[in-house]
């Protein structure tokens, strides 16, 4: 007779699939929702993913299901739909775990909302997580170290209720109770990891992609700090740590997309031909007027914001770098 196992996961995309990949590295029983019938088919018969992880081989103890009645059965479950439809996916559900870890990265358009906000809307009897760093799904899928922050809503309690079903010897959560600063740093650097990849496809050089890491992050810290963040969360893994990787390699989906708007691709043509979700073109909008609303200035930003909408990035490049003097601390 087979039993409930105790974690799913929400979302069978290359993050999701990795995740679930790596929660049955031990041999455990994972659920795996995706809403393709076809893939839920291939992940329970052929054990793949070829849609979104094609470089995974996986688990057998990973069972795949299109059903959201079955999620809501589980003690812990991961959600990692996209961003700017989580809530949906999670309002179709017909009750809820005790405990949601949130694993996309964004804000939701049109309503401004963090992830943890939008969950709590929809699931209000839940206990609400954050589990956000620097990961790339096929290193995770493939049980490389992998080091991340989990911030728990619901404090000490919640991490000792969830922590063991999430850590494994390749996969280190570290405790936080700022579900704000996690949420903050996985959404901006989206949104810099397209600026950096400008810069690459631009042909600007280390110099000037490393000098926009750190006003980026400068960028980070403020907007954070506006919002409520505690600026150790995002010194941390979840800030700064997923702003250095997301930010150095084309494996970035944001990145990626940087580098050919950098190079001269539409924008509407580039988003239009991806099959996986660069979240940052999302973001940056309402970014931008979450940003304008609580006064913080993002020049990176709103940049970014403009190169998507259409401004060729070389001319907009050099409006930033003609900005005027100042110091530092007040850039």
């Amino acid at each position: 007779m087979s039993t409930t196992p105790a974690i799913g996961v929400l979302g069978a995309g290359a993050w999701g699939t990795a995740l679930a990949q790596m929660l049955a590295s031990d041999g455990r029983e994972v659920r795996l929702w995706a809403r393709e019938q076809d893939l839920v088919a291939e992940i329970n018969s052929a054990h793949r993913n070829s849609l979104f992880l094609p470089s995974a081989s996986l688990a057998p103890t990973i069972r795949a299901t299109g059903d959201l009645a079955e999620m809501a059965e589980l003690e812990v479950l991961l959600v990692v739909t996209p961003a700017q439809h989580m809530a949906a996916v999670l309002g179709g559900m017909p009750s809820y775990p005790r405990d949601l870890v949130l694993c996309s990265k964004g804000i939701e358009a049109g309503t401004g909302r963090l992830m943890n906000h939008a969950a709590r809307d929809v699931a209000p009897g839940s206990d609400i997580a954050v589990l956000a760093g620097p990961t790339f799904a096929h290193e995770v899928a493939g049980g490389l170290p992998t080091a991340v922050t989990l911030a728990c809503g619901g404090g000490r309690a919640q991490w000792e209720r969830i922590a063991p079903h999430i850590a494994r010897p390749a996969f280190r959560p570290y405790y936080s109770d700022d579900v704000t600063g996690a949420e903050i740093g996985g959404a901006v650097k989206n949104v810099l990891a397209i600026a950096c990849g400008v810069v690459d496809g631009l042909g600007l050089g280390q110099n000037a992609r490393a000098a926009l890491i750190a006003r980026g992050y400068a960028e980070m810290l403020r907007f954070g700090e506006a919002l409520g963040a505690e600026r150790d969360t995002l010194a941390g893994l979840c800030g700064l740590g997923d702003l250095v990787l997301t930010c150095s390699s084309t494996s970035s989906r944001n990145f990626s997309l940087g580098k050919a708007l950098g190079e001269g691709g539409d924008p509407v043509a580039l988003m239009a031909d991806r099959r996986t979700v660069a979240e940052g073109a999302h973001t940056a909008p309402v970014l931008a007027e979450l940003a304008d609303g609580h006064g913080v200035a993002m020049p990176i930003v709103g940049s970014v914001l403009r190169i998507l909408q259409g401004d060729p990035a070389k001319a907009v490049v050099a409006e930033l770098l003609s900005r005027p003097l100042t110091a530092e601390s007040d850039a």
